[in-house]
């Protein structure tokens, strides 16, 4: 999680210094990615209450498979990426938006080694609730 915060204020500083370096139009950028960078803090903090920081951080906790987790593995993530994809938008920067390729590549890969440890702490609710539940979209069934 430590690493995730100085990813994103990796992101804030680039994006700050090169602000808007693309030329890109503020009738564009603002609402849009205002809008991604709200809606993915609330989608990620919602997936965080519903598990507990605690449980959030890597420890031992109940499988959650109800509320935002009924519909994502990882609502969480999908929250990051948001956040990730809006702050690009935002500061429409050069240097910014390789960075936050890479972040969002970073929380796309991430829940693949997540799995094996559920797995191993979950057993076969877990395989039942990835057979039921895409990673990040969706119900399976």
């Amino acid at each position: 999680m430590a690493s995730y915060a100085s990813l994103f204020r990796w992101l804030d500083a680039v994006g700050l210094l090169d602000w808007n370096s693309l030329r890109w139009p503020a009738a564009v950028r603002w609402p849009v990615g205002v809008a991604m960078i709200v809606g993915g803090n609330a989608l990620a903090w919602a997936g965080v209450r519903q598990l507990s920081l605690k449980t959030t951080s890597g420890s031992k906790g109940p499988l959650i498979t109800d509320g935002l987790y009924r519909y994502s593995r990882n609502p969480q993530y999908i929250g990051d990426i948001a956040i990730i994809f809006g702050w690009a938008i935002l500061s429409a920067s050069a240097f910014a938006i390789p960075l936050c390729l890479g972040g969002i590549a970073a929380f796309i890969l991430t829940p693949f080694a997540e799995e094996s440890w559920l797995e191993k702490l979950h057993g076969d609710e877990y395989r039942e609730y990835c057979n039921r539940v895409s990673r990040f979209f969706g119900r399976r069934r």
